[in-house]
């Protein structure tokens, strides 16, 4: 296994060890692997928790943003710094569950050999530990970009991915990509499948994203990303042999 686990994180003071330690037990064993963390912006003691955690996890590299710039953003600069072919992005919060990458790696890595053009295996919260609003609201933008971008992802909103990084940075970047990450790869001619994941509450913290704000982006996005997929053009190719 070769693989670089992007985390973003703002303000997760809290969570941040208790992360690590979890993705250091899940990774023990692993062929060659790297815990790239991108602290966007935080104003807590997140840069002092990492500056810490930095002499005692060999395997963690820390990036900053000075100023925040937002989730996609953070994720964007992780993979680009990224040393190896294979990416899992988490959440800073800890509710994704760091062992489930070995198996959603292995599940990529098998279907890939069979079909080159799987490029990214999408957590699914099937079984979410979050509260009746949240469930709700998720559930409807859910529905409702399916519907219109007809990606058959059921949950585009879970931070737990495996995919290839040459891929990924082939794909458009814009403010809020992560939401639209598979209906982006669709675009592009891969596939993407889901996988149930396992979700867990949020112990430490809170959320760093309102329901509104999430509303209002995701409208404006969705636009965006219509507009995308209506301008794609997929073209079959062969290349002439001399002969």
């Amino acid at each position: 296994m070769q693989i670089s686990i992007v985390i973003p994180v703002h303000n997760e003071a809290d969570n941040i060890v208790p992360l690590l330690e979890e993705i250091v037990g899940v990774m023990h064993g692993a062929d060659v692997y790297e815990i790239i963390v991108v602290d966007d912006g935080s104003n807590d003691q997140t840069s002092q928790v990492l500056k810490q955690a930095l002499q005692q996890v060999a395997t963690l590299r820390v990036i900053q943003h000075e100023l925040s710039c937002g989730q996609s953003t953070a994720v964007y600069t992780g993979v680009k710094a990224a040393q190896y072919p294979i990416i899992a992005t988490l959440d800073g919060d800890g509710q994704n569950d760091p062992a489930d990458i070995p198996r959603l790696y292995d599940l990529l890595m098998q279907q890939n050999k069979a079909n080159s053009d799987l490029w990214m295996v999408a957590g699914w919260r099937n079984k979410r530990q979050d509260s009746v609003w949240k469930l709700f609201s998720s559930k409807f933008a859910n529905t409702v970009r399916s519907g219109l971008l007809g990606d058959n992802t059921p949950d585009t909103g879970c931070g737990l991915k495996v995919f290839l990084r040459g891929k990924f940075l082939e794909l458009p970047y814009f403010d809020h990509m992560h939401r639209f990450l598979p209906a982006l790869v669709i675009r592009a001619g891969g596939r993407v499948i889901s996988e149930p994941v396992n979700h867990r509450a949020r112990s430490q913290g809170y959320s760093k994203y309102g329901t509104l704000d999430r509303l209002w982006a995701g409208v404006t996005d969705l636009v965006g990303v219509i507009w995308l997929k209506k301008r794609a053009k997929l073209p079959v190719t062969k290349e002439l042999q001399r002969g």
